[in-house]
């Protein structure tokens, strides 16, 4: 039941295309293991983000970091013309010739914000994001983590949390 809800959560959230000043970056999420850490750190589930500023978060479960397979999400859900802030990942590069002003912080020089240019709110969502899976549900397999969409549901809904619960049952309400 639970795995169902969160279905119709994400189903409820939509995919509305992210505009203006976009954040984008990814994350790891999984268990403690020995070993290389980071990126490349095995057991690990990479979870890809965006966030339009001051408006809504997108996130995808991919298979890794590669340009090929980043560039398309990107360009399917962020409207040409907009901004894009990223951090040094080379799978980034090129984005300017696909219509996207493209601007990063070098986190391996300890760059975090230049300007107006960071990608700091999505970091703010991934540890909140984390934070929320560990307190709560202490481990989420592979399989199930793009249904945990009951995250970005509510932090999209963050500014009408009254509209939360409506936008849940209207499903399941028959007239």
């Amino acid at each position: 039941m639970g795995h169902e809800i969160r279905k119709h959560m994400a189903q409820v959230d939509g995919e509305v295309p992210l505009s203006g000043d976009v954040e984008i970056d990814e994350t790891l999420v999984g268990g403690y293991r020995k070993g290389k850490r980071g990126r490349g750190a095995a057991g690990k589930t990479i979870v890809f983000g965006m966030m339009e500023r001051n408006g809504d978060v997108m996130t995808k479960v991919v298979p890794d970091v590669k340009r090929e397979t980043l560039q398309p999400i990107i360009e399917k859900n962020v409207e040409p013309g907009s901004t894009v802030h990223t951090d040094e990942l080379s799978s980034y590069n090129g984005l300017e010739e696909k219509g996207y002003a493209h601007e990063t912080v070098n986190h391996g020089e300890r760059e975090y914000a230049r300007d107006n240019t960071h990608v700091n709110s999505l970091e703010w969502f991934w540890k909140h994001f984390k934070a929320s899976l560990k307190g709560t549900h202490v481990h989420v397999s592979k399989k199930h983590l793009s249904k945990y969409a009951k995250f970005e549901f509510r932090f999209n809904l963050r500014a009408n949390a009254k509209a939360m619960f409506p936008a849940l049952v209207t499903e399941f309400v028959k007239p």
